[in-house]
């Protein structure tokens, strides 16, 4: 079986890791699992609530840039004045501001 390569540039890893520590410091903890798909599953990332804990599952096998998008729409709605953050991942953060306040709840 061949494995696929892909490279993920500095200026991502570092956004991701980022994020990852911005979630962190809001008391959220980030988990990047292997979600399975059977049939009859339809598993995504996102957060989640399990025993008084807030958790942002990741799937590892997305893209960086996906998992980047995944985490700031969950940290989009939140409150982040207190939390520094990058020019980089502000700009992210606000851009997707208005998606997490549009996006309907699912549950």
């Amino acid at each position: 079986m061949a494995v696929k390569v892909v490279k993920v540039s500095a200026s991502e890893q570092a956004l991701l890791d980022e994020l990852k520590s911005v979630a962190q410091q809001l008391g959220i903890e980030v988990r990047e699992e292997r979600l399975l798909r059977e049939i009859g599953y339809r598993v995504r990332s996102g957060s989640c609530r399990v025993h008084e804990r807030n958790l942002i599952l990741l799937d590892r096998g997305l893209p960086v840039a996906a998992q980047i998008d995944i985490l700031a729409g969950e940290l989009a709605a939140r409150p982040l004045d207190a939390v520094y953050l990058s020019p980089a991942a502000r700009r992210l953060l606000e851009g997707a501001a208005p998606e997490a306040a549009r996006a309907p709840s699912e549950g």
